[in-house]
């Protein structure tokens, strides 16, 4: 059952691989935006994951959030999504983006629990 505080920390390092320069979202080499929110909702995802219905998952709705400080290469990114509010299928979180103590980013993000089978049947 998913309920209000369930929480997750998804973990990343920055390399090159996941700069705004190799993102295409900018030029400089630092932590690209939409991988800051990528992890947050991998975060999100995984923390609810384990309290889903055999054969179900969720999917991403809608995410907002700042990005308030750049991340160098070699930096230890966190991001902490917690369960805020459950309406049926509907999921909502807090996110947010640490480097260390550092606040990078937060935000707000909701996502949708489906049956697998069928959302891709869809397709």
């Amino acid at each position: 059952m998913i309920q209000e505080g369930l929480t997750h920390t998804s973990q990343l390092t920055v390399t090159d691989a996941v700069t705004a320069i190799a993102m295409g979202s900018g030029d400089m080499p630092v932590l690209a935006t939409p991988t800051m929110m990528a992890l947050m909702e991998n975060a999100a995802m995984l923390a609810v994951a384990q309290h889903l219905p055999e054969g179900c998952t969720t999917v991403g709705g809608h995410i907002t959030s700042s990005h308030l400080k750049p991340s160098k290469l070699g930096d230890t990114i966190t991001a902490t999504a917690t369960v805020t509010r459950v309406e049926g299928k509907k999921i909502e979180f807090k996110v947010e983006a640490r480097c260390g103590d550092v606040l990078l980013g937060e935000g707000t993000h909701l996502r949708f629990v489906v049956d697998r089978d069928k959302f891709l049947s869809r397709l």
